[in-house]
């Protein structure tokens, strides 16, 4: 049975938008409660019944979250753009070395 799976998970930071124009006001420095939302897809296990075990996600997005929560994220390394857009790639990027998702 295909299955998908959601976890959310959140973290505070500052960040600036560089390539907006002075006037705009992202392009100031300021602050978010980003969540990231995490959605896995596949095949459930007929023998475990499920798709993923949620610690083993919470164990593989714990060290970007290290790298993201109370941070500047302009200084993160790939994060020197960190629209949300910039934010979701990077996280996938890495996130996805780790898990079967």
């Amino acid at each position: 049975m295909k299955i998908e799976l959601r976890k959310t998970f959140q973290f505070e930071a500052a960040h600036l938008l560089p390539h907006l124009p002075e006037t705009h006001k992202c392009r100031r420095l300021h602050g978010h409660s980003f969540r990231a939302e995490i959605v896995v897809a596949g095949e459930c296990d007929e023998r475990l019944g499920w798709l993923i075990d949620y610690a083993d996600l919470a164990r593989a997005f714990k060290p970007l979250w290290e790298q993201l929560d109370h941070r500047y994220l302009n200084d993160v390394p790939g994060l020197q753009n960190p629209t949300s857009e910039t934010l979701a790639r990077w996280i996938w990027e890495r996130l996805s070395r780790h898990c079967r998702c």
